[in-house]
C-alpha cells in the first residue's frame, strides 16, 4: 500500500503549531502570551520602533497590532512617545520590565534555533532556507493563477 505524499502546507502548519505551543508555554512563564513576546522582540530595544513600522515587520493588520500594543501598555512593558520626526506618529519604547522580558524571550528563541541548527548539516540548513524563501516568493505573487498549475 503506497504511503500518502505529505503536502507542504500541512507540514508548515503542523510544524508552526508545534513551535507555537512551545513558545506559548515559554511566554506563560513570564506572564505574557506568545504574540506579546514576539511583539517585544520586534521593538528596537535602544531607539524604539515606529508603531506604523511594527505592523509590516510582524505581518499584522493595524487593528490586531493595536490590541497587542494596548495589552503591552497595560502590562507596563511599553511606552508610547510622540515621534519627533512626525507629529502624527508614535514611537514604541520598551520599559525596563519590557526589556527584561524581551531579553528572557530572546534567549529562548536563540536556544531553540541553536538546538535545531545543531541537528542539521550546513547543506540541510541551506536547503531549508532556500525552501522557505521559495515558499515566501510564491505566496507573495500578486496574481497567483491557480488555473496554470498542473496537478
Amino acid at each position: 500500500m503506497p504511503s500518502k505524499k505529505k503536502l507542504i502546507d500541512h507540514s508548515l502548519r503542523a510544524t508552526w503549531q508545534t513551535v507555537s505551543r512551545m513558545y506559548t508555554e515559554i511566554a506563560k512563564q513570564y506572564g505574557i502570551t506568545m504574540a506579546l513576546g514576539l511583539t517585544l522582540l520586534n521593538i528596537d530595544p535602544k531607539i524604539g520602533t515606529a508603531s506604523t513600522a511594527l505592523g509590516p515587520i510582524m505581518g499584522m493588520e493595524p487593528t490586531s497590532l493595536s490590541r497587542l500594543l494596548n495589552s503591552l501598555e497595560d502590562l507596563k512593558l511599553i511606552e508610547r512617545k510622540p515621534n519627533p520626526h512626525d507629529g502624527r506618529g508614535v514611537i514604541i519604547h520598551l520599559t525596563q520590565d519590557g526589556l527584561d522580558k524581551r531579553d528572557f524571550i530572546k534567549k529562548h528563541v536563540y536556544a531553540f534555533n541553536l538546538a535545531v541548527e545543531k541537528q542539521l548539516s550546513p547543506r540541510d540548513l541551506e536547503g531549508f532556507h532556500a525552501t522557505i524563501e521559495a515558499i515566501n516568493e510564491h505566496t507573495q505573487l500578486s496574481e497567483l493563477n491557480l488555473s496554470s498549475i498542473k496537478t
